[in-house]
């Protein structure tokens, strides 16, 4: 357990405490309720900047973050509901878990089925949803890569052609209004998706035909098809399992007929008066705070699902201006959970004494899931028609360097998890063959191996001016990634600086994410030759979905593109292995066939990682509450900030400090 770990904190924080305690009452007021332009709800804290990074590159990565979840105020309080006297930011701290990083900016709607709803309780993600108000049908662990049932009974059943997936539905779980959970609800939910093309229906409406609830407990989810007859992809049906969250299915009909069917209104939709199935929902909301209470009637203190309830009565987050601000009230211990990137972390516990703890006690100190990579644009001839260009700048630069300064070695390097297509989790480095691709496999800093390789090549320099050439011009490209998001800045110029040493000339350049966004998800844009974005994280899907943001021919051409594949990189062979993948159920078929995707993309070189880095960052301050989720604690609870995914498990043992 942490407290544990960094117990010596705790005495060296005494006077902290005493000085803090008055405004620990009701979390910290932020010193403005702007937020910054770049800024969602739900969004991590771009590394060492002020400057947020929008939804794609964030935990919350999923398209099914837009709709899937929902958090409400009923027109009358639940029964089971004691609010507190007065101001509500007076809430007994001995009973209130503060979050930071994870809503920026005032609460837009609380709606399960909507756009934008900007709340700190609305963050669908095939890696982990927020389940604390509405719920999905299975929690995902990103450790071990298990679905565990939340509103499903059991384990979910594949017919034999696996065109057919069976879950049922605990008897004990209850909406807030006191009626069943049912497979009526879940099949409206899908339903309603695909009419009014939110996230859910947009992501999944091509891989399910529908949904049929075959009696009150029992959703059949039936998959769509190929010509052959064969299921389109059951891997992305269980990212849905995990990601989107079950609405009610009479709130559904109410909140689709008071908008007379429209489905820019439906998706608009505040749903002040939504229920909710999860332990927890709104209290209150404004542009400086968001309060969640628990519901005591909640369904998950039956014995076939938690058996007691969450420990914490609320659940609290103040708006704070920017990450300095979030981390001041962090070390002050106004945060209890914070999901934000700071710099050399461990001397918050080693050198100031806090008791402030990571998942890991040592480096990388959190669990890496996505790796920021630099994407080859194939627009550019230079680029498409040279793969011994693109190989030797990936192996020249200076990883060590990027992990130390851009992550302060939060993540770990290249020579201890050799590049793949894989994150660094067992489960998915157990998916390849490592000695079949050593050979392919670069760790950085090789100007000698990248010199020759250019020059076996014939990129070479025929004018003496210290620079390649290519069909007798000088190669000149450019490194861009957004301005402000400094972590990806000083990645982008250690890779200009490796192509001075190659005698490549790579000048950097960083635009406005407003403008970025725009050029790097264009398929036909020529203005960015080298640039930064994060493929896929962790998904039940992976890591076959983050393989195809890395190589699937089916983003190539595509306009408004956030979903991979940005260099525009066309392999037929790899191609077919990633439309075949997903229905393998041979496990050494499976490695054979990741083997071989990463044996074409250490040959190939499309793009290259620069880093590890975890899709959400998780720090906790032990002052006030302890006994979090740590890799040395035996319970395999996932670090993911206490409410996404199986973390949630966290709410339910969480202790107050001594």
């Amino acid at each position: 357990m942490r407290k544990n770990r960094k117990f010596f904190a705790l005495l060296l924080s005494v006077v902290m405490v005493c000085a803090m305690l008055g405004a620990c009452g009701g979390g910290s007021t932020p010193a403005t309720n702007n937020t910054p332009a770049s800024t969602p709800a739900s969004t991590p804290a771009a590394a060492s900047s002020a400057k947020e990074e929008p939804p794609a590159k964030t935990e919350d990565t999923t398209p099914a973050a837009e709709d899937t979840t929902s958090a409400a105020e009923t027109t009358e309080p639940a029964a089971d509901t004691t609010e507190p006297a007065g101001d509500v930011t007076e809430l007994p701290r001995e009973e209130t878990v503060y979050f930071g990083g994870l809503q920026w900016g005032t609460v837009n709607s609380w709606s399960p089925i909507g756009a934008n709803q900007n709340n700190f309780a609305i963050a669908g993600n095939a890696a982990g949803s927020r389940t604390v108000m509405f719920e999905t049908l299975y929690m995902y662990d990103f450790l071990t890569g298990k679905l565990y049932p939340l509103l499903a009974d059991g384990d979910y059943q594949w017919n034999d052609d696996m065109t057919e997936l069976t879950v049922k539905i605990k008897d004990a779980a209850k909406w807030s209004d006191g009626t069943p959970v049912t497979a009526a609800d879940v099949a409206r939910t899908f339903e309603v998706s695909v009419e009014i093309s939110n996230g859910t229906g947009t992501t999944y409406g091509s891989y399910i035909d529908s949904i049929e609830a075959v009696d009150e407990k029992t959703a059949v989810f039936h998959l769509a098809k190929t010509e052959s007859g064969a299921p389109k992809n059951p891997l992305l049906v269980l990212d849905y399992l995990a990601a989107v969250y079950v609405a009610q299915e009479a709130w559904i009909n109410t909140c689709v007929d008071r908008n007379g069917g429209d489905s820019v209104a439906i998706l608009n939709d505040k749903a002040e008066d939504v229920v909710w199935s999860g332990p927890y929902h709104r209290l209150y909301d404004d542009d400086q705070k968001i309060v969640l209470v628990r519901d005591d009637n909640y369904w998950g203190q039956d014995a076939s699902m938690w058996g007691s309830l969450p420990v914490p009565k609320y659940l609290a987050h103040a708006m704070y201006a920017d990450n300095a601000a979030t981390e001041t009230a962090f070390k002050a211990g106004q945060i209890d959970v914070n999901q934000q990137f700071i710099g050399n972390i461990q001397n918050l516990w080693l050198q100031d004494g806090l008791p402030i703890s990571t998942y890991y006690d040592e480096e990388p100190y959190g669990v890496c899931l996505t790796m920021p990579t630099a994407w080859y644009n194939m627009n550019i001839p230079v680029i498409a028609e040279n793969p011994a260009l693109r190989k030797a700048i990936a192996m020249a630069v200076d990883y060590p360097s990027i992990i130390a300064n851009a992550m302060t070695n939060q993540s770990p390097s290249f020579e201890e998890v050799p590049r793949s297509l894989m994150n660094p989790t067992e489960g998915e480095q157990a998916l390849y063959d490592h000695d079949a691709v050593k050979d392919l496999q670069w760790a950085g800093n090789d100007i000698e191996g990248a010199k020759a390789l250019l020059d076996e090549a014939g990129i070479v320099d025929t004018d003496g001016d210290g620079y390649r050439e290519w069909n007798g011009e000088k190669i000149s490209l450019n490194a861009c990634c957004p301005n402000g998001w400094s972590d990806w800045q000083a990645a982008m110029e250690i890779v200009a600086a490796a192509g001075e040493k190659i005698g490549v000339e790579i000048t950097t350049l960083y635009p406005e994410w407003s403008i970025y966004q725009t050029v790097f998800t264009n398929p036909d844009q020529t203005d960015y030759q080298i640039f930064m974005y994060s493929p896929n994280a962790a998904a039940p899907s992976s890591p076959w979905a983050r393989v195809m943001s890395f190589m699937s021919k089916s983003y190539v051409g595509v306009q408004n593109n956030w979903s991979g594949n940005w260099g525009q990189y066309v392999n037929d062979e790899a191609d077919q292995l990633l439309n075949e993948i997903p229905t393998m159920t041979d496990e050494a078929e499976i490695k054979a066939a990741y083997t071989r995707l990463t044996e074409i993309y250490l040959t190939d070189v499309p793009s290259f990682s620069l880093m590890y880095r975890p899709a959400a960052f998780d720090a906790v301050n032990e002052t006030v509450w302890t006994n979090f989720p740590s890799a040395d604690d035996g319970r395999g609870i996932t670090p993911y900030n206490c409410v996404s995914g199986y973390a949630i498990r966290a709410l339910y043992e969480l202790e107050l400090a001594e």
